[in-house]
């Protein structure tokens, strides 16, 4: 199966999450930017089943977001970014969430996209997501990560420089 039918079949078992939009305007977007078509294979590649769930009311770009259930498995054991990943002296991660964001051609969620993306279905009930953190909490040491427990979405702060075999990111490729 192609990454183009595999986004269709994606975008057509999940129109809950992308309500008003029409599967050949993307389809035909994608194809006026092959680059991007590249950046969804990886973000599929490394578990994040992208799917559209909205789109930008100011740009008009559709919005790619990583829809699988947990935390997308080929992005986890991260820590932050990667100044938290050099500060490590041993048991260093293997890479950090920013890094492999920004090589990836992503964007790490928000706190309130990843809110929204709630809102669409349940995620993270037995992972979590780095999210993207305010400088002022970041120049402290600290980053902020998500989950979903007891039917109930949580914002959290760890050391940025931590990380455990649950905790990845999601990513978001505008369109």
């Amino acid at each position: 199966m192609t990454l183009l039918s595999t986004l269709q079949t994606r975008f057509e078992k999940n129109t809950h999450r992308h309500q008003e939009i029409v599967w050949t305007t993307v389809e035909a977007r994608l194809k006026e930017h092959p680059n991007k078509l590249n950046i969804l294979q990886t973000m599929e590649d490394t578990g994040g089943e992208p799917d559209v769930i909205g789109q930008d009311k100011q740009t008009g770009e559709y919005l790619f977001v990583d829809c699988s259930p947990e935390s997308p498995k080929g992005r986890r054991s991260v820590c932050y970014d990667p100044e938290a990943l050099a500060s490590r002296k041993e048991h260093k991660p293997g890479h950090s969430a920013i890094g492999m964001a920004a090589e990836m051609g992503v964007e790490l969620l928000t706190e309130e996209a990843y809110y929204h993306l709630q809102t669409l279905g349940t995620f993270d009930t037995k992972t979590s997501s780095w999210i993207q953190t305010p400088e002022k909490i970041r120049l402290l040491g600290g980053a902020l990560f998500c989950d979903c427990r007891y039917a109930t979405v949580f914002t959290y702060h760890n050391g940025a420089e931590s990380y455990y075999a649950a905790r990845g990111f999601r990513g978001m490729l505008r369109v």
